[in-house]
């Protein structure tokens, strides 16, 4: 009953997705898959050339002897003697103060004098005369009579100071007087004379040419390397349908036993691959291979090791000549997982085990 269930849901689904391209003449009871028929390549040995063919050159040094040979070191010349000048003492005379003359002051002489100089000048004025000691008369006018008075002038002296005699100056003669230096008075002017200085020569060693270097060529062959490359014979593309069992297409447990963190594949790995898987997709069918992790560790972790793990499976199926496109892989992480053991969750290492696991389903080819 459930193998009839499986096929008819499995039906329904390939109807839907493509229409009428449906398996002719299908058993009731039965699953099929579509395949597309693989490309068919085959090997070609191509010889290239690795290496050109070219000439190799072997130099020969030159060769050399060594000769002693005399040259100048030092040329002939002259050496310039100077005779030093003759010198001697001599005693010059000079004037160290010339002749003077030395003038006296002679300050100017004063005598006293004076002048009188009128202030006010005479003049005179009406005056009535006292009344006559012997006048009779009561009235005193009687006995008196009028008189015009002179009045003399005045005068004021005011001493004065005249110049009897200028200032002047008396010379006087301030006698010079003369010193002595010595002076050192050349007698005889300096003059050279020549000296011959001989040549000097010397012994030296070279190294002469015997023969310049020289250079031989050697022809060497071109290097081929023989490389196989694939050739594609057969283009493939063509659908055609397979029979399955019906388990097959849903996810079935690999039993892969993988080490804490490792996606490499042992030894035990690859038997169960080899039983379990070659002997399905030998048929031409497509497979998806789906690996899981439990929860423990990051969930960022958890994701690239299986993605990994999914991709060691599908690299062993393909070294093992399976064509890559018969094969999906993909990885889940902890998104899928089989019991309670989220993050979290204290769970035994057999709950935890159940996570980890690798399936595969049988799948349809587009």
């Amino acid at each position: 009953m459930k193998k009839l269930l499986l096929s008819a849901t499995f039906l329904m689904v390939a109807s839907i997705s493509f229409g009428q391209d449906l398996p002719e003449n299908p058993e009731p009871g039965k699953c099929y898959v579509r395949c597309k028929t693989p490309e068919v390549w085959k090997n070609e040995d191509v010889t290239i050339e690795i290496a050109p063919a070219y000439k190799r050159i072997i130099t020969h040094p030159a060769e050399y002897k060594t000769v002693t040979e005399r040259v100048l070191v030092k040329e002939a010349g002259k050496r310039l003697v100077v005779v030093p000048a003759v010198w001697e003492n001599k005693v010059i005379s000079y004037t160290a103060k010339e002749d003077a003359n030395k003038l006296r002051v002679v300050k100017a002489s004063f005598s006293q004098d004076s002048e009188t100089i009128e202030t006010k000048a005479a003049s005179a004025k009406w005056e009535m005369s006292e009344k006559a000691p012997d006048c009779e008369s009561s009235d005193p006018n009687d006995c008196r009579y009028w008189c015009y008075k002179p009045i003399p002038a005045q005068f004021v002296t005011i001493p004065l100071t005249k110049l009897s005699q200028d200032a002047s100056t008396v010379s006087s003669e301030v006698p010079g007087y003369e010193k002595t230096y010595l002076k050192r008075v050349m007698v005889t002017p300096p003059t050279t004379k020549e000296i011959e200085i001989p040549a000097v020569y010397g012994s030296i060693k070279k190294t002469v040419l015997v023969k310049d270097a020289w250079q031989e060529e050697v022809s060497i062959t071109a290097k081929y390397k023989t490389v196989t490359k694939e050739v594609l014979v057969n283009k493939g593309g063509l659908t055609t349908w397979k029979e399955v069992e019906c388990e097959l297409v849903n996810n079935t447990p690999l039993p892969i036993n993988w080490n804490l963190g490792s996606a490499t594949l042992t030894a035990g790995a690859k038997r169960i691959i080899d039983a379990r898987l070659l002997p399905i997709l030998k048929d031409g069918v497509a497979v998806a291979i789906e690996s899981h992790t439990d929860s423990r560790g990051t969930k960022a972790n958890n994701q690239d090791l299986s993605e990994r793990r999914a991709q060691a499976v599908t690299n062993y199926l393909i070294s093992k000549g399976v064509n890559p496109s018969q094969l999906t892989g993909n990885g889940f992480g902890e998104r899928k997982l089989t019991n309670r053991c989220a993050d979290g969750v204290s769970c035994t290492e057999a709950e935890h085990r159940a996570n980890r696991r690798t399936t595969f389903r049988v799948i349809n080819q587009k």
